[in-house]
Order: C-alpha cells, then sequence, then structure tokens
C-alpha cells in the first residue's frame, strides 16, 4: 500500500478569482483542500493553532496567494480577528471549509469536564461561530463544507469527540436551511480512516499510528485507508461543483459507514 501524492484534477472548476477560507488548513486534510485550490488559481486564508505549524506551512507554500495565519476556534477573540483577517486580505469569500478539529481517547471512567469542554469548544462551538463570523464575507451563490467524522460506527473512549462531531452535522442542515435565501449551499464531508500525519487523534505514538492504520485497512471494505487527496477532491466538489446539493453528509470512507461487504 502506497500513499497518493496530492494532485490536480481537470474535473474541478479552475478558482481564478475565488477566494476560500480552510481552517485547520496548514496540515493533514485541511492542507490539502488549501493545496489543491491554490494549484487551481484560488487565493486562500488557511489557518492554524499551533504556531510552529504555522510557520512551517507559510514556508512551504511561500506564494502571495496563501494567507498562513495562526487563530484558535475555541477563543471566540480569535475567531472575530479571523474576521477581520479575512475581509482585509480576501474581501469576500467564495469557499469557506470549517475543516478544524481535535480527538482525543477518554472512556467513561477517564473522562473529565475539562476534556469535554476542550473537545466541544473547538469541535463544536468553534464550528458554529466560526460560520457566524465569516458568513457576511460570503458571495452569495457560495459554498460552506464542514469536516464531520464517518460515525456510523462508534469507537470506545470517543464520547465527546463522536457527540460533538454530530452536532456539526446538525449545524450543516440547520445552516442550510438558514442561508437558502442567499443560494449558500452547506455541507460536510464524513472522512472515515485517512491517512494523516496523526490519524485524526492528538499525540499518537509511530506504534499507535501504525496499528491504526492496520485498523483501516482490516475493517474499511475497500481494504485501505483513505487519502488526504481524496478527502480534499470531496470537500471542494461539495463547495465549488455540486451546486444542487445542501444540507448532505458524503462520506468518505471507502464503504466504511455504510457496512458494504459485511
Amino acid at each position: 500500500m502506497t500513499e497518493n501524492k496530492a494532485e490536480t484534477h481537470d474535473s474541478f472548476p479552475a478558482f481564478q478569482g475565488r477566494t476560500a477560507v480552510v481552517t485547520g488548513g496548514t496540515h493533514g486534510m485541511g492542507r490539502a483542500i488549501a493545496e489543491t485550490l491554490l494549484a487551481g488559481g484560488a487565493e486562500v486564508l488557511l489557518t492554524g493553532r499551533n504556531s510552529e505549524r504555522v510557520q512551517q506551512a507559510r514556508d512551504e507554500l511561500d506564494s502571495p496567494a496563501a494567507h498562513v495565519v495562526r487563530s484558535d476556534a475555541a477563543v471566540r477573540a480569535e475567531i472575530d480577528a479571523l474576521g477581520i483577517t479575512a475581509e482585509q486580505r480576501l474581501g469576500h469569500i467564495d469557499y469557506l471549509f470549517v475543516n478544524h478539529g481535535i480527538a482525543e481517547f477518554q472512556t467513561l471512567d477517564e473522562a473529565t469536564e475539562d476534556h469535554w469542554d476542550r473537545i466541544f469548544d473547538i469541535n463544536a462551538k468553534g464550528a458554529f461561530f466560526t460560520v457566524q463570523r465569516l458568513a457576511p464575507l460570503l458571495r452569495d451563490g457560495g459554498g460552506i463544507v464542514f469536516t464531520t467524522v464517518s460515525n456510523d460506527r462508534i469507537f470506545p473512549g470517543l464520547s465527546a469527540y463522536s457527540a460533538a462531531k454530530e452536532a456539526v452535522r446538525a449545524f450543516a442542515r440547520v445552516l442550510a436551511a438558514e442561508l437558502l435565501p442567499r443560494n449558500i449551499r452547506v455541507n460536510a464531508v464524513a472522512p472515515g480512516f485517512i491517512l494523516t500525519p496523526s490519524m485524526g487523534v492528538a499525540q499518537l505514538t509511530e506504534q499507535e499510528r501504525a496499528e491504526f492504520i492496520r485498523e483501516g485497512e482490516s475493517t474499511t471494505p475497500m481494504g485501505r485507508p483513505g487519502t488526504m487527496q481524496e478527502v480534499a477532491d470531496a470537500a471542494i466538489y461539495l463547495a465549488a461543483t455540486a451546486t444542487f446539493t445542501t444540507g448532505v453528509e458524503l462520506a468518505v470512507d471507502g464503504g466504511f459507514a455504510q457496512g458494504i461487504g459485511g
């Protein structure tokens, strides 16, 4: 099994003259979304919470069309500052990808109130208020895509994370209705086992990551984890190409949640 490298696709429209914001865009799936948009000619503002990753993304992207800023979605003041920065650098936004998130394993016996607050502040509350702050900058006819998770099969220790992502799934449906008068489509992309540096879980050791990959190979009907580019392709499809689609959650999971083949 090999990891696919990021590549652009002729099936996507050209993005010249388009602008996008990608939260959680300095690494992983968000970075793949940002790079694909940039390769197509878009101007992209991407955020990260980790200062080292933010600087690394600035160094690696090294493009006047890439605006990399540090922003913590758990802090309302930083969401407000992101709105100001987006308006100053982009003016209006065509596509908004609410991709940031954090997962931590804590079982029923281990879970603390601080753990629940942290998970919900970042994944759910931060996602909602990011859209609230940036929605006025979205062009009518634009697209919003949340990143949720292939959540139909549940894993022990992920109560807070799974619940927070279900909340985000609900946001996508409610906001699709609220933003319908502006013809702004709101959808969600739901990854399954995806090959990312962290595999979606904070502070995995290399051994734990390898075990997670083996589990993904054995439980995913297509027999392999997905790639970051495959998630990026689906997210960009929902934002830019699926112009008659709103309020849906698109699984990108190799048939995992659908129970295909088993």
